[in-house]
């Protein structure tokens, strides 16, 4: 009944302020350890990056000392689950830079399409000419540094099958029109030119796509009936759910580079351009 009242009372009062031409700010400290020291941990570092807990007193990285109340007890259920999060806080990989999620390309978001497109490729020997997925389904941003299984996941984070999908290149050219007439989604292996929500061009291996040409597409099982309004599958020569998700999949690419004594980093492949209304050449 209380937490009834209250709410009443707050929305009451949040009425009269809209009445009376009152804006309320809401402001948010970014957690960046600027009281504590406190900074991300991996499997090694947890007592240098987060402390410890002694008696009821917390001892922070920077040398602070929270005696009482609420720190200490926040501390020491975070420090308690430290070991059961090992696995996800190891690292394994690196990155010579952050990569940041940009509308309508990016670095990651092509990093991320062109291993889609080989893994389907390897799985199923079949030829894949494009990929396509969605950009919800990249979480965060790859950072600069020491990559953690946690990163990883957390970037991909869905139970989502990669998959491979025979579609009729006027199939292809009405998911490209779709993008274009909303927002692009990540694509490879297609080069796309759009202007004022149509597509001015559209190729593959640099030779415009070809609407009775059955073409090899890389996407997520997500996609395939209604996942962010798209079919993929809608009128599909043929379709392949491979093995294990995704996620798997990205861990396994990661894990390969740093085997292999290679940082993650990757390049703007440019493969979608939209002009604005007078920059058509």
């Amino acid at each position: 009944m209380r937490k009834i009242l209250a709410a009443m009372l707050l929305l009451s009062w949040g009425y009269v302020c809209m009445a009376q031409g009152v804006s309320i700010e809401w402001k948010t400290d970014p957690v960046d350890g600027h009281r504590t020291g406190v900074v991300a941990s991996n499997a090694d570092n947890v007592l240098q990056s987060m402390g410890y807990v002694k008696g009821r007193t917390y001892h922070s990285p920077n040398g602070r000392k929270f005696r009482g109340g609420t720190t200490p007890k926040v501390a020491r259920i975070m420090l308690g689950c430290q070991d059961e999060m090992a696995k996800v806080k190891q690292v394994i990989g690196y990155s010579t830079r952050e990569m940041v999620r940009e509308y309508p390309e990016c670095e990651i978001y092509d990093w991320y399409v062109d291993e889609l497109m080989r893994a389907v490729a390897d799985s199923t020997g079949k030829k894949v000419d494009i990929g396509f997925t969605n950009r919800g389904g990249v979480r965060i941003d790859m950072p600069s540094g020491e990559i953690l299984y946690d990163d990883i996941m957390s970037m991909f984070p869905f139970h989502n099958n990669i998959c491979y999908v025979g579609l009729h290149g006027r199939e292809v050219k009405a998911l490209l029109d779709q993008m274009a007439a909303s927002r692009f989604q990540i694509l490879g292996g297609v080069k796309v030119v759009a202007e004022n929500g149509r597509i001015l061009s559209a190729t593959v291996d640099g030779e415009p796509i070809d609407d009775d040409k059955v073409y090899g597409v890389a996407t997520i099982n997500f996609l395939l009936d209604g996942g962010d309004g798209y079919h993929v599958s809608r009128n599909a020569v043929e379709v392949i759910h491979c093995n294990g998700w995704l996620y798997d999949t990205m861990l396994a690419y990661v894990a390969g580079l740093t085997a292999a004594g290679k940082p993650v980093e990757f390049e703007n492949r440019h493969w979608i351009t939209i002009l604005d209304k007078d920059d058509r050449k």
